[in-house]
């Protein structure tokens, strides 16, 4: 990658490691010097307090003084010296005291023995400076001055090379600080790589999410903070599928109320050009025959009447398929609102045929239908009727041969199927399927002789999906039989 974060990271650590060492290296060169200088002046004070206090309290000539002070000359590499007021020496750290007592009687009464030195603090009973030492080469701290009792005392203690120190120092501080940086990036580079690893991992999951590939989650079990991103996104790719997946459905949903809209403008336009087709006939024979009247083309009167008699029929049947046009339009738009109720079917049946007796005796036709207790349905009765109704009337328009109606009744698994038989010719096998069509007629010669509109099996057909009951026709070889199926009440 161009800008890794594992490579930016590890270059911000190194940097920062370097700034570091650089900056210690820095404060080293200009503070370490004073801050040692500092250091040496507290163990002076230090020493200076002890016998200081050992003088006045009378226990310098004590053990415990002794070993006290043994202790801090030691710890800060001191040598001292103190002399009472007839140069007598009290107390001295080292064999060639006089060596010491020369320096100490100098810094009171020869100045100019003590010049190149440098006066680091004065106060009432000390001085203390810093003083070179030509016959060594060596560069001390001295601290020089009269104790609370009188005595004088001389304090020295040796830079021992602070300058070489701070450079040797400085030295060792580049080496170690090198390969601290050289050492760390590497180890950077691999403790990176843990974290960078994760952070691909989710990269390459969201590239996928991207191309709506959902499959993909992050697995990782830690506590962190990239774990916690790992499981939203998680929810987010969950959440996304999901949300995807119901504008799909809202979609395949829109695409089919389009087509249903297309489909019903299609029926819209093949409904209106069925109605005028069917409308064309019976108005042309009603204005035919009356602009005959009009022009008096037969002063029979005889002929009158039968102009008349055809003008009634036409007029008659033009209101008859009116009226099953508004019922299907009705039951097809949902606004009839059908009405569940409990009837028995047997007897709205038996009340049906019987008022059909006189139509089905004048075309010679036998009805048959078995005796049944009563049978007691969930169904819309008015609907229902005229359901029986279509289908009967149906069967007397198309009864021949033994011109033999039978209407059976058979009790299913909490339903009952009725069917209407009647003798004649089958129909059409490639008719079957458009018997519920909307004016759609088998024989249109025979539909014309006995009235028929063409709708009555489309009632039929809304009527039954208004119940979301069951319908059909099958085709026997000496006739056709209709039938559908109610909900019957459990006992």
């Amino acid at each position: 990658m161009k800008y890794s974060i594992r490579k930016q990271f590890a270059m911000i650590f190194i940097g920062l490691m370097s700034a570091t060492i650089l900056l210690c290296w820095f404060i080293n060169s200009t503070l370490l010097g004073e801050y040692y200088i500092e250091n040496k002046k507290k163990a002076l004070r230090s020493a200076y307090t002890i016998v200081d206090r050992a003088f006045s309290e009378g226990t310098a000539n004590t053990e415990g003084f002794e070993i006290q002070l043994q202790k801090t000359i030691e710890k800060y590499n001191i040598s001292l010296i103190v002399l009472d007021t007839d140069s007598r020496t009290l107390i001295t750290s080292r064999n060639d005291h006089s060596t010491m007592s020369r320096r100490l009687w100098d810094n009171f009464f020869n100045k100019e023995s003590v010049m190149g030195g440098e006066v680091l603090e004065e106060a009432e009973r000390y001085t203390i400076q810093r003083v070179p030492d030509e016959r060594t080469s060596t560069e001390y701290i001295e601290m020089w001055g009269i104790l609370e009792n009188g005595n004088i005392f001389l304090f020295r203690t040796a830079l021992e090379g602070i300058r070489d120190s701070v450079t040797i120092a400085n030295r060792f501080l580049a080496y170690v600080g090198i390969a601290a940086v050289l050492i760390s990036g590497v180890v950077i580079l691999m403790v990176s790589r843990k974290v960078t690893e994760p952070i691909l991992e989710l990269a390459e999951i969201s590239e996928r999410m991207a191309r709506l590939d959902f499959d993909a989650k992050y697995c990782g079990n830690s506590r962190t903070e990239i774990a916690l991103l790992g499981h939203n996104i998680n929810e987010l790719s969950n959440t996304l599928e999901s949300t995807i997946s119901e504008l799909k459905t809202a979609n395949n949903e829109l695409l089919k109320d389009i087509e249903k809209k297309n489909e019903i403008d299609e029926m819209r336009k093949e409904f209106l050009s069925n109605v005028s087709h069917e409308l064309k006939t019976p108005i042309a024979l009603i204005q035919g025959y009356a602009e005959g009247l009009k022009e008096g083309i037969s002063d029979d009167v005889e002929s009158r009447e039968f102009y008349c008699e055809v003008i009634i029929d036409e007029a008659a049947k033009m209101n008859y398929m009116v009226k099953k046009l508004m019922t299907l339009s009705q039951l097809e738009s949902g606004s009839d609102l059908v009405s569940m109720e409990r009837f028995d079917i047997v007897a709205l049946i038996h009340n049906y045929i019987q008022s059909a007796e006189i139509l089905t005796k004048q075309k010679e036709i036998c009805v048959r239908m078995e005796d049944m207790p009563s049978i007691d349905v969930w169904a819309d009765e008015f609907k229902t009727e005229e359901v029986f109704a279509n289908y009967f009337t149906n069967a007397i328009n198309h009864a021949d041969g033994d011109k033999i109606i039978a209407v059976k009744l058979t009790r299913q698994e909490k339903k009952v199927r009725i069917s209407v038989f009647n003798t004649g010719d089958p129909i059409p096998e490639e008719s079957l399927e458009h018997l519920w069509e909307k004016f759609y007629k088998v024989d249109k010669a025979r539909t014309r002789e006995y009235g028929g509109s063409g709708v009555g099996l489309s009632i039929v057909k809304a009527i039954m999906e208004s119940m979301h009951q069951p319908f059909g026709v099958t085709n026997y070889e000496n006739g056709v039989e209709f039938w559908f199926e109610l909900e019957t009440v459990a006992f």
